[in-house]
């Protein structure tokens, strides 16, 4: 089983959600949330915003922890087609400078504000459920239950 630690940024500003469209080499694109892997000794903390700065071109701060989500995802749908395990960390950020733009040499092709009730239409990973969900309900534990994938809603 493979594994990876993410943290996850949840930029949510007058009715709108930060998106950002990931293009993979090989497959389909989907619209996500900036972030990604935390790097070997980096903060989590400290991963969201270099993330955000990475993928959007955007400065931003932490304003708090929502919560962390485990899941497995079943070798049959990993890109890798072994079975694999993320640990995301998600993070209610502020964008506080920075012009979107598209991810240099990476594979986000564009990042842009997106009003909350479009994302029901969207491809999108369930990172964006996961997340704003955890925005909207504030649970105390910090975990919200599975989203299910399947449809426009991929792992």
């Amino acid at each position: 089983m493979s594994f990876r630690l993410a943290a996850y940024a949840v930029c949510v500003e007058e009715g709108r959600v930060l998106l950002a469209r990931h293009v993979p080499p090989e497959g389909e694109s989907n619209w996500t949330l900036p972030g990604g892997r935390v790097e070997h000794a980096e903060d989590p903390f400290d991963a969201v915003i270099r993330e955000v700065a990475e993928e959007t071109g955007c400065d931003a701060v932490v304003e708090r922890l929502l919560g962390v989500d485990s899941r497995v995802i079943p070798a049959t749908v990993a890109r890798a087609g072994t079975e694999h395990q993320n640990v995301g960390v998600f993070y209610r950020v502020r964008i506080t400078g920075g012009r979107l733009r598209p991810e240099p040499d990476g594979e986000i092709a564009e990042s842009v504000w997106t009003p909350i009730p479009d994302v029901a239409g969207l491809r999108r990973s369930s990172l964006v459920d996961i997340g704003l969900a955890l925005a909207q309900t504030l649970p105390a534990t910090g975990h919200v239950a599975p989203v299910p994938v399947g449809g426009l809603i991929q792992h």
